[in-house]
């Protein structure tokens, strides 16, 4: 769940408010983001775009379709890379993130790289644009598995898409929560119910706060979501792990990845 889990936190499994997510995925983000971008800055590219921890790209899987002059929102969009790679590709891409000192991170990419992406602080729960601003929205890893109140981000996500629009995003594989996060062979045993929804949570000793959060939905919770609000998926996309890629990323590896999916992509449009 958490590649960076602390010493001066404890587990637990409990129901989560929208409110305490969102207070504690922001600042434990605004903690993590050097050494996030650190890590996997190189991996990630300053104009690059993976869907996930496998290096799959959307170059290859073209899950936006043709974004050249087109209105495209980055929800969750860290330090702007995957924005930047659209705009390199003739999209107007704009980020919004939660963390400020990942926006700070963009700031510098824009700086280093000369390609600049407008970025603003929000959550996905209230995103600040008007109704129909964008023909693409997408968010790889960026914010959905740390919303509470997913219906109220895709009712907003619906409300800024354009009809036509496309809208895609990339999660943990909903499978992979049955599996401990860990990338060895302790991986690869169920230990827990894939139809357990309840929240993953981080609690600090110290102060007693939640820090951390991240919330589970099967893969037919995604598809009614999607369903409810009009939007058609087109492409469930399970990538395979690359022959030649030996990185290990939180609880992604080889040994896990070989054999068991990763990450989802679901694509899908606004008719």
């Amino acid at each position: 769940m958490h590649d960076h889990l602390p010493q001066s936190v404890r587990v637990e499994r409990r129901p989560v408010t929208e409110t305490e997510s969102r207070r504690a995925n922001g600042p434990d983000w605004d903690r993590y983001a050097d050494e996030y971008q650190a890590t996997h800055g190189g991996f990630l590219g300053d104009v690059g775009f993976v869907w996930g921890p496998e290096g799959f790209t959307e170059a290859e899987a073209g899950a936006l379709g043709e974004v050249r002059g087109c209105d495209v929102l980055e929800v969750g969009s860290g330090a702007g890379q995957c924005s930047r790679w659209v705009r390199s590709q003739g999209g107007r891409a704009i980020g919004l993130d939660l963390s400020h000192r990942q926006l700070q991170h963009s700031k510098r990419l824009d700086e280093e790289t000369g390609i600049a992406v407008p970025s603003v602080r929000g959550t996905a729960t209230a995103l600040p644009f008007a109704d129909d601003s964008f023909d693409v929205v997408f968010c790889s890893f960026g914010a959905l598995q740390f919303v509470s109140e997913i219906g109220i981000a895709l009712d907003e996500t619906v409300r800024v898409l354009r009809r036509g629009g496309r809208y895609a995003f990339s999660i943990t594989h909903p499978t992979r929560w049955m599996f401990p996060d860990d990338p060895g062979r302790p991986g690869l045993t169920a230990t827990q119910s894939y139809w357990d929804r309840t929240p993953y949570v981080e609690v600090d000793d110290e102060s007693g706060l939640v820090s951390y959060v991240e919330h589970h939905r099967t893969l037919g919770d995604w598809v009614a979501l999607l369903a409810d609000r009009g939007l058609v998926l087109r492409r469930l996309l399970e990538p395979e792990w690359p022959a030649e890629h030996d990185r290990v990323w939180g609880g992604w590896s080889r040994m896990r990845g070989v054999l068991t999916p990763g990450t989802a992509i679901f694509v899908a449009d606004l008719p």
